[in-house]
């Protein structure tokens, strides 16, 4: 289980929900299901930190819930 905040939210357009990790560029998966959505993005962010930390990039810290306007 990762310390990362996700967003999940249904997306019509691609009639799946989506799964975000807003601190970690890029980071986001998808699924049938909410649970399958929220497993893929977990996975998604251990494979991300672990091609981070291979090439020497920094990987941020988790903050914990962010804010949005």
């Amino acid at each position: 289980m990762t310390k990362y905040e996700i967003i999940l939210y249904w997306s019509d357009e691609d009639q799946a929900f989506i799964a975000e990790a807003p601190e970690l560029a890029g980071c986001a998966a998808d699924g049938p299901t909410r649970q399958e959505a929220l497993a893929n993005v977990e996975a998604v962010i251990g494979e991300w930190l672990e091609t981070a930390a291979e090439m020497g990039r920094p990987i941020p810290a988790p903050k914990g819930r962010l804010l949005f306007a």
